[in-house]
């Protein structure tokens, strides 16, 4: 791998981190100023707004960049720029289009998504949605300006606007919030509004740094307009036809969270009103579908960063019909990727109480929703993994058709569930979903490489048993803490929450050093890590 790629590579990785950690940190003053009851309202509307934007995008961005990165290898410069333009143009009226949509079916989403006895009425859970659907008009724009500097191997616009867009849309947010509710003595209603709205005004931030980086490269561009081959003059239907065709499976994948938790906005209100819980649903909403998701989906941040490294050499082994490369890559990456979400998962769950107190503030249903949740991160990881694998062998179509499933299951049981065990059964219905589409993503890729999973599942037996020691130790480290501190304060469950992580990770990694587990995973990057720290093998 070039050096270029891996700086480039580093630079997006960190600009997504980033943007990442500050998405996860600002939840604490959101929190303190809006509440369950404020973030619930807020996911009725984010939720569809994600989906749209999908939508709205339809895998167009990273079309793009594998596009334009073609032809400018081949010196065919003009035919990437007028890819780029003519799809700038689309982008601009899909995502119009998006806008319009939303904005229009705003009071059917809020209707379907209540109930009478809410907090909150249908007419106020559509001004919340009109409020974010302002967004899509500049979004899909965006993505494809960042689509096209990454085509040209430039991965700090992408990574540069992405922090700025998401520091703009934090700052709007919260100092909105605290202006309409603390100066002007507004209603939540109003201010959850200006906080979506904040979406909008964070692409503005974003779209500026991508213009200035344009208005940069500008002279660069036009040198390598006029060294273009010029021997190509291709039709931009077929290149549109080959994108959308092969971007649909990659649209239903990129939106399976989203569509997973738009069954709960449907659903949700109406289930908890149905077994008299109607005064505490808007709440429990948010807790769950916003405050419990934003900490569970933190290991997914690495199964993303696993799909993206994974696919070309994954898609290249198997082309060049070399399987045992692709066996022994799929046996690493499956291995790598479960060997830190296992533990992680478990302790999550294990210190769900602190965690959850140290970001909201204590709260017991809180606490016991993102215990219930947290080990479904294993399987959002997974199926993020396998449907790069399912890609990367040119059966995506088969992604679609296990989410499809998933989608089903979780349709059939959120209600049942919900009315059986309240707001776990929607975390419930979500799990075997999950399940569903990852074993029938892992039977896909069984049947069309003859991949065999002994070797994994031997390895992620004993991952679970270091997890289980693990977690025994973690867990009574909380209970002591729990006798010296109150877990009940922020301050405190930050504190007991550092330890018993610290703790637990030295017992994890110990177990795994001394089964020269990590060895036969990391191989001689464990060594020379021991090396530097004096550590005996």
């Amino acid at each position: 791998m070039s050096s270029k790629l891996l700086k480039g590579a580093f630079i997006l990785t960190l600009g997504s981190v980033l943007s990442k950690v500050l998405g996860l940190l600002y939840v604490i003053p959101f929190d303190a100023l809006l509440g369950e009851a404020g973030a619930g309202l807020y996911s009725f509307s984010y939720v569809p707004y994600t989906i749209f934007i999908s939508l709205a995008t339809a895998g167009m961005p990273l079309a793009v960049s594998k596009t334009v990165s073609k032809y400018n290898a081949i010196e065919e410069y003009a035919v990437s720029q007028k890819l780029f333009k003519s799809s700038l143009k689309l982008m601009v009226v899909t995502g119009i289009l998006a806008f319009l949509a939303m904005y229009a079916i705003a009071p059917l989403l809020a209707e379907l998504g209540t109930d009478p006895k809410m907090k909150f009425t249908a007419e106020e859970v559509t001004t919340v949605i009109r409020a974010v659907s302002f967004a899509l008009i500049l979004v899909p724009a965006m993505s494809i300006i960042r689509g096209f500097f990454q085509g040209h191997q430039d991965m700090k616009p992408t990574a540069v606007s992405q922090v700025v867009e998401q520091l703009v849309r934090i700052v709007f947010l919260l100092s909105g919030a605290f202006v309409v509710l603390k100066v002007m003595d507004g209603d939540l209603v109003t201010a959850v509004s200006v906080a979506t709205f904040a979406a909008t005004v964070g692409a503005i931030g974003g779209l500026a740094v991508l213009l200035l980086y344009w208005k940069n490269q500008k002279p660069y561009l036009n040198e390598l307009l006029a060294a273009d081959r010029g021997t190509m003059d291709i039709s931009l239907i077929d290149i549109y036809k080959e994108i959308f065709v092969s971007s649909i499976p990659f649209i239903m994948v990129g939106i399976a969270m989203p569509l997973f938790q738009f069954v709960d906005n449907l659903t949700f209100s109406m289930a908890m009103a149905s077994i008299g819980l109607e005064k505490i649903a808007t709440s429990a909403f948010g807790i769950l579908n916003f405050n419990t998701q934003k900490l569970v989906v933190i290991p997914m941040t690495l199964a993303t960063a696993f799909s993206m490294a994974l696919l070309p050499s994954v898609t290249s082994a198997f082309a060049g019909g070399n399987m045992n490369s692709f066996h022994r890559q799929l046996d690493q990456s499956f291995q790598i990727l479960l060997f830190i979400t296992i533990p992680a998962v478990i302790g999550m769950s294990i210190l769900a109480e602190p965690i959850y107190t140290a970001f909201y503030g204590h709260n017991e249903l809180g606490a016991s929703v993102l215990a219930a949740y947290a080990p479904t991160a294993i399987l959002f990881a997974l199926f993020s993994v396998s449907a790069a694998v399912l890609q990367g062998i040119s059966q995506q179509k088969f992604t679609v058709l296990s989410l499809l499933v998933g989608l089903l299951i979780k349709l059939s049981l959120n209600i049942p569930f919900i009315k059986l065990f309240e707001t776990a059964g929607s975390v419930y219905s979500t799990t075997l979903g999950y399940l569903a589409a990852c074993l029938l993503n892992l039977a896909f890729i069984r049947y069309f490489t003859g991949y065999s999973f002994k070797l994994v599942i031997k390895r992620v037996i004993l991952m679970f048993i270091f997890s289980g020691v693990m977690a025994l130790v973690v867990w009574g480290m909380e209970a002591v803490l729990s006798l010296m501190l109150n877990p009940n304060g922020r301050w405190q469950s930050i504190v007991i929450t550092g330890i018993c992580a610290l703790f637990g990770g030295v017992v994890y990694a110990l177990l795994s050093l001394k089964s020269k587990l990590a060895h036969r995973l990391f191989g001689n990057r464990i060594e020379r890590l021991q090396k530097r720290l004096n550590l005996k093998a």
